[in-house]
């Protein structure tokens, strides 16, 4: 009988991509048993409206980059080569024809971004296609993760993460003002970002 696989998917926009990202994935894999985590950059990100993104070619081969050294990672470009607005359930639907009803998805991201679930494309499709494992920082008040929206029948897994406290935000603030990143993101991406001159404009 065949294993039944265990997939996850860390959604992002990678803007650059940082140690955060890849602990959050790490210890996803390790606790809820996955055979792999997909990184997912989106394309066009829906949700980022106030602020100039990176190009996607840029953000996807940053998080080529960062994941290489790990076999149980991989990068996808199915958000990026979409055109259009990326929407999490379009990219989850077809993850599950591409991969089967026995495949058991997880899409994995930020406790911030479930706390506005239900502001999402088609929130009762997501929940019914995936188990979302939501990724915090210590400290943070799961207190609001722990109601249930009534519209939508998630299965919401919390998951601390230290490495957390960094944020792509700030990297980008960092640069700007020339100061240091070193040890926020690999070495590797750094510079990629210096070689590229990326985020020295505004972050």
């Amino acid at each position: 009988m065949r294993k039944q696989l265990r997939l996850g998917i860390m959604g992002g926009t990678f803007d650059p991509i940082h140690y955060g990202h890849l602990v959050a994935a790490e210890e996803a894999l390790v606790q809820f048993n996955l055979d792999r985590v997909v990184f997912m950059p989106t394309g066009e990100p829906v949700r980022k409206t106030h602020r100039l993104v990176t190009p996607a070619e840029h953000r996807y081969l940053m998080t080529v980059i960062a994941t290489a050294s790990n076999p149980d990672f991989e990068v996808s470009r199915l958000e990026i080569d979409r055109p259009g607005v990326t929407y999490t359930v379009d990219t989850m639907l077809e993850l599950r024809t591409i991969h089967g009803s026995e495949t058991e998805l997880f899409f994995i991201t930020g406790a911030d971004a479930i706390l506005d679930i239900l502001t999402w494309k088609d929130s009762q499709r997501l929940a019914d296609t995936c188990t979302l494992i939501a990724a915090t920082r210590p400290g943070y008040d799961l207190s609001r993760l722990s109601q249930r929206p009534e519209s939508a029948e998630f299965k919401i897994e919390l998951m601390e993460v230290p490495a957390l406290a960094i944020s792509s935000t700030d990297i980008r603030t960092r640069i700007v003002a020339k100061r240091p990143v070193r040890y926020l993101l690999p070495e590797a991406v750094a510079t990629y970002i210096r070689k590229n001159r990326l985020y020295e404009g505004a972050a």
